[in-house]
């Protein structure tokens, strides 16, 4: 016999709480979901509540983690592009859609990350997400930093734009500041051509590293002592101007 304990039937109970504290959270807010308006919509005793997920928060936790999920699935669902770059750029536009169309979820989604609580798996795959991005456009030879760098930069500028504008009253968010900080970031981390044609060790040390997991010829630990080697390189205090193709300071004779 199935109970209502959520330990048969693949989790359906289980299932049915998560879904109903999701659409109280996105109706009203953290607030809303209480234990009580909770076992109302999803048909169960508030003891089966408190067996499967603690307390209030825990429940949160699990909506949240919910949330991840649902997002990963809308931005894994898309095949990639020969253009990783615009392939990013998109994946920023459904990143700042999904905090528009979900304020409540979004931020109860970031502030598990931002209370120090252990990432969810599936917040831990949507940054996987974020970091196959990059990855790719460094394998193109577009990336003008430190793989980690970027994906930092775009993590912190995409939800901090997203939070500013979750925050500002509807009518007076302004339409051009996502496009504006999207493009500024991306302009910051990447190249309009492979930066490998530029001179420098540090440009090709970027886009070798990059290629590390497809180059089968060499064994794991091979790959890890080229790999530090490498990382020694992009991050050396020599300051390499990709825009120019030599290194700071140098003057241009027209100068």
């Amino acid at each position: 016999m199935k109970g209502d304990d959520g330990q048969s039937g693949g989790g359906r109970v289980k299932e049915r709480i998560v879904a109903a504290a999701l659409e109280l959270l996105t109706d009203g807010g953290p607030d809303a979901v209480s234990t009580r308006a909770v076992s109302a919509a999803a048909g169960v005793q508030a003891p089966t509540i408190y067996r499967l997920f603690g307390d209030k928060q825990g429940l949160l936790d699990a909506a949240a983690s919910q949330g991840f999920r649902s997002y990963l699935a809308s931005k894994t669902g898309r095949e990639p592009t020969d253009d990783p770059v615009q392939d990013l750029r998109d994946g920023w536009d459904s990143h700042v859609e999904l905090g528009l169309a979900n304020p409540a979820l979004y931020v109860l989604m970031y502030e598990r990350t931002r209370a120090g609580a252990s990432s969810s798996p599936a917040a831990a795959a949507a940054a996987d997400v974020l970091a196959r991005h990059i990855a790719r456009i460094a394998r193109a030879g577009r990336l003008r930093i430190p793989q980690e760098r970027a994906v930092t930069l775009v993590h912190a500028a995409g939800g901090g734009t997203t939070l500013a504008l979750i925050d500002a009253p509807e009518d007076r968010r302004d339409p051009m500041l996502s496009p504006t900080a999207r493009d500024a970031i991306i302009a910051a981390i990447t190249t309009d051509a492979p930066v490998v044609e530029l001179p420098g060790p540090v440009p090709a040390a970027i886009a070798l590293g990059a290629a590390l997991p497809d180059l089968e010829t060499l064994t794991a630990a091979e790959q890890g002592l080229l790999r530090e080697w490498l990382d020694r390189i992009v991050h050396s205090p020599q300051r390499i101007s990709l825009e120019a193709g030599r290194p700071s300071g140098h003057r241009s004779p027209r100068a």
